[in-house]
């Protein structure tokens, strides 16, 4: 009887799992009659994009059933806002300014869309005309004469982006007190102070469009913003977003740019559309590259729910007719980074993307994001604007470096001066890597982004996503010290030194203890990081080094180890990848660390973390050389993989390092 009881039980949960899987499975997106003629990688030409967006806003749409509906979702649990009923109002300010992006470019090709029984058209112009009515739920209160910058700001911005696009369907239908009502909402955020960021952008697409419509705007404050945003350049395609480099480097100020120029700029301020165009153009020589050979995107930076809008700049290049751009690389990686999350059984929850990366992960949350907040993705749905004929959605797909440039057991470093960011490819994998700018204080960052997980680990690789630290060390791709609270603090004050013979210098300091310092440098190599790094700290400490971190995929996460020269290898492996962690010089233990509810793929995972105690009296014992190593699951280790130099410490803080090949590196540490 109880050997039925228990498979009656065991029948019972597995249907049940089957069922939430099946369910899962269902709610993916499909590409339906895919044309591997024109796309041989994805399958995915301009109609399936058109699918992918009538797919993102279907969703949106279950929640509404008649005109008042607001685009109001699911609070996901955690920090995002509202946390109470003042915020309501932007929240559903969001959640309309943002699917619009998505709806404006299908509405433009079919006006009369239909979704859920709702004339999608007459959805957002009604909605419009809620936000003007003081006695509408949904009403946005004019910023007051000294009121600063607000999320409303962002949203007004947003849908001044659509009307600009799209104002046949949008705007001109509207009666005229509602467009002077819009207007003077709209303008007194518009005509106003903004945040030394790309939110400068928002306020020159208000002040653009209305101008474009005859009302008076201050032009004076237009152009400001204008001047102030290409100050942000730092070259090679890079703008600064004050003070950090990310996404937004590029899906704000690069997009936008492109944007406004194309819709705007080219015909009343021809001198800065040239600027932006200029230096959007630039972007082709290495953003591309910060794509893994999929067409995956690496998870890096803040806002990061906001996935897909990382490729929405690339369709724009289609508006160049430059030979030097590859569109059909542009679409391949673009499609890929839709794949990449439509496709993904997690990436939906309640019909609406999770605020997360795949599934909800709250470690890569901010308190200024909303469930709504999800669609800034829609962003990379305005690429459906440009024509058929465009040579974006015309051009062969192909894999562009990675089928003409890059090839097996090689590395690719491309090193951005103006911007000191490092961008690595390697093919042996197919995986991109970037090193960026991190110098944020915890106890200065008052939104709780900057100087996290976001922006902190040493290097961030489309292959491994980033992991959380967890309380009692655990650590993933950076440092962590056993401060003076008895706490594991993590490295976030970085300050780049320099790029020198394939060599990435950093310097870095412990927040709450100025007397612990390191001085990094990174080697990427075929299959991995060689890093040398030196402890140039005055006070004793418990230090500890992770690896990326794998995620339980199906079956257990094995480990295996091996003694080679002398040398402790350390391997685990996810059926997925493998990684090897081999401590060269300095380190005292290896462990691998079983992890929960850290990573954003897997609630379980593992990493390898090396330890030691450095002891300042020691002079002996203050290099710390590691070997950070991966392959595909199922390749196996060759020992000259796994050992491929040999290290000599040097005096007058250098290191001496021959590779198998004959290749020499000297880490020189003198200047630092």
């Amino acid at each position: 009887m109880n050997n039925l009881k228990m498979w009656f039980l065991s029948t019972m949960f597995s249907l049940s799992l089957y069922s939430q899987q099946k369910e899962n499975t269902d709610n993916v997106f499909k590409i339906v009659n895919p044309d591997y003629k024109l796309s041989p990688y994805t399958g995915m030409t301009k109609k399936h994009w058109k699918d992918a967006g009538l797919y993102l806003l279907e969703g949106a749409f279950s929640y509404i059933h008649n005109l008042d509906d607001p685009m109001k979702f699911p609070k996901q649990p955690g920090k995002s806002y509202p946390q109470d009923e003042g915020r309501v109002p932007t929240e559903k300010l969001e959640g309309l300014s943002r699917t619009l992006f998505i709806a404006s470019p299908l509405l433009k090709e079919n006006p009369n869309l239909v979704i859920n029984n709702i004339k999608v058209a007459d959805y957002y112009r009604h909605q419009f005309s809620k936000l003007v009515d003081p006695k509408s739920p949904s009403y946005i209160t004019p910023r007051a004469k000294n009121g600063g910058p607000s999320q409303n700001l962002v949203e007004y911005g947003a849908i001044a982006m659509s009307l600009l696009t799209n104002p046949e369907v949008l705007w001109k239908p509207l009666p005229q007190e509602q467009k002077d009502a819009l207007a003077k909402s709209m303008l007194s955020y518009g005509d106003g102070p903004t945040v030394s960021s790309n939110w400068k952008f928002f306020n020159i697409f208000v002040l653009s469009f209305f101008k474009e419509q005859g009302y008076t705007v201050n032009e004076k404050l237009l152009e400001e913003y204008l001047q102030k945003c290409l100050n942000d350049y730092r070259g090679d395609g890079w703008y600064n977003d004050s003070p950090a480099y990310d996404y937004y480097s590029m899906w704000g100020f690069q997009l936008y740019g492109a944007l406004w120029s194309e819709y705007f700029g080219n015909k009343y301020y021809p001198e800065y559309a040239e600027k932006f165009r200029s230096n959007f153009r630039d972007l082709n020589s290495n953003y591309p590259s910060m794509f893994s050979q999929n067409g995956e995107m690496i998870m890096f930076g803040r806002s990061i729910s906001y996935r897909i809008a990382s490729i929405a700049a690339f369709p724009f290049m289609g508006l160049e007719n430059d030979p030097a751009v590859n569109n059909g690389w542009l679409r391949r990686i673009s499609s890929g980074v839709l794949k990449q999350f439509l496709e993904n059984p997690d990436f939906m929850k309640d019909n609406v993307p999770t605020l997360g990366f795949y599934g909800a992960f709250e470690p890569a949350v901010q308190v200024y994001s909303c469930r709504g907040s999800v669609y800034w993705m829609g962003k990379a749905f305005l690429g459906l604007l440009l024509p058929d004929n465009n040579p974006f959605w015309t051009a062969k797909e192909n894999e562009g470096d990675w089928e003409n440039k890059f090839k097996k057991e090689n590395v690719y470093n491309n090193f951005l001066n103006g911007s000191k960011i490092l961008i690595t490819d390697y093919p042996n994998i197919g995986a991109s890597e970037i090193r960026a700018w991190c110098h944020e204080k915890k106890k200065d960052d008052w939104q709780g982004f900057r100087s996290t997980e976001n922006y902190n680990r040493l290097s961030y690789n489309s292959a491994f996503l980033w992991q959380a630290d967890g309380s009692n060390g655990e650590v993933a791709m950076n440092y962590v010290f056993k401060n003076a609270k008895q706490e594991w603090e993590p490295l976030r004050l970085f300050t780049f030194k320099k790029f020198e013979d394939d060599v990435y210098y950093r310097n870095a300091v412990l927040e709450t203890n100025e007397h612990i310092q390191m001085n990094l440098a990174d080697i990427p190599l075929a299959n991995g990081i060689l890093r040398i790094d030196k402890n140039s700290s005055s006070d004793a400490v418990s230090m500890r080094l992770g690896h990326y971190a794998l995620p339980k995929i199906d079956g257990e996460i094995k480990t295996t180890t091996k003694n080679i020269d002398g040398k402790i290898v350390t391997i685990i492996d996810n059926g997925k990848y493998q990684l090897a962690m081999i401590p060269l010089l300095g380190w005292e233990k290896t462990e691998v660390v079983a992890c929960k509810d850290l990573h954003p793929e897997s609630e379980i995972s593992k990493v390898i973390d090396v330890t030691a105690n450095f002891n300042p009296n020691d002079k002996k014992v203050n290099i710390y050389a590691t070997l950070m190593l991966w392959k595909k699951s199922g390749e196996k280790w060759k020992n000259k993989e796994l050992m491929p130099l040999k290290i000599q410490e040097q005096k007058n803080g250098t290191i001496s390092v021959e590779f198998n090949n004959g290749v020499k590196k000297l880490i020189d540490f003198k200047n630092e």
